[in-house]
């Protein structure tokens, strides 16, 4: 007989747990953005790509993010519509929400703080969206589709590890700001914030795991 679902694993506890690290990660994104400090890695890799190619950011991400769910259609070798529809529609809320914590965050002038605060602020950003990626992936409803990629490698080729699946994900973005420094000849967008997220990502998903909500546990499933 199959166990009833804990409390914390209660659709709706999962549904409510999505929307608050949704606009938790775009919170922490916003933060990396308006201190000027480095930022995540695929948003630094979008960022050479508008320098490079001349498209607008915005646009750039969500191809990215098209790409990716569209990768993770082929990572669990199925068709799966709903996960995919719904990697759409979080790309779209989730962009929306950096806008309007991004302008927020500029408005409170954040962007003209000194350089030593606006590193300790970037930092602060990027650990605050690992905490909002963990507390998704483990409601696992539907996520940003790069954290969708991560979380099928972590448990359906990895054997449950964060940290090498967040350093696998890496791999893509590094290659096209390799590229698009043959165009540019420059980097950019990379600084602190990013060396902190490429060291830290997976170590600090896998730690908010057990310490952020911990009965939420992680609903990924491998249908066959």
């Amino acid at each position: 007989m199959q166990s009833k679902p804990t409390t914390a694993n209660s659709l709706s506890a999962r549904i409510a747990a999505l929307i608050f690290s949704l606009v938790l990660n775009a919170c922490g994104n916003a933060l990396c953005i308006t201190s000027n400090v480095g930022s995540g890695i695929w948003t630094a890799s979008a960022v050479n790509m508008h320098e490079a190619l001349g498209l607008d950011v915005g646009l750039l991400l969500f191809l990215i993010g098209l790409a990716n769910a569209i990768t993770n259609q082929l990572l669990i070798r199925r068709l799966d519509v709903p996960r995919f529809v719904g990697e759409i529609i979080f790309v779209l809320c989730f962009s929306y929400f950096v806008d309007l914590f991004t302008m927020t965050f500029t408005t409170l002038g954040i962007p003209h703080l000194p350089w030593l605060v606006r590193m300790f602020i970037s930092i602060l950003g990027v650990s605050t969206f690992c905490v909002a990626i963990s507390i998704y992936q483990r409601a696992n409803i539907f996520m940003h589709p790069n954290d969708d990629t991560t979380n099928i490698l972590r448990f359906m080729y990895l054997k449950g590890n964060a940290t090498a699946s967040q350093l696998i994900d890496f791999v893509p973005p590094i290659i096209i700001m390799a590229l698009t420094f043959t165009i540019t000849h420059r980097v950019d967008a990379v600084n602190i914030g990013t060396f902190y997220s490429f060291l830290m990502n997976g170590v600090l998903i896998a730690t908010a795991d057990r310490l952020v909500f911990p009965k939420l546990v992680h609903n990924f499933k491998v249908k066959k």
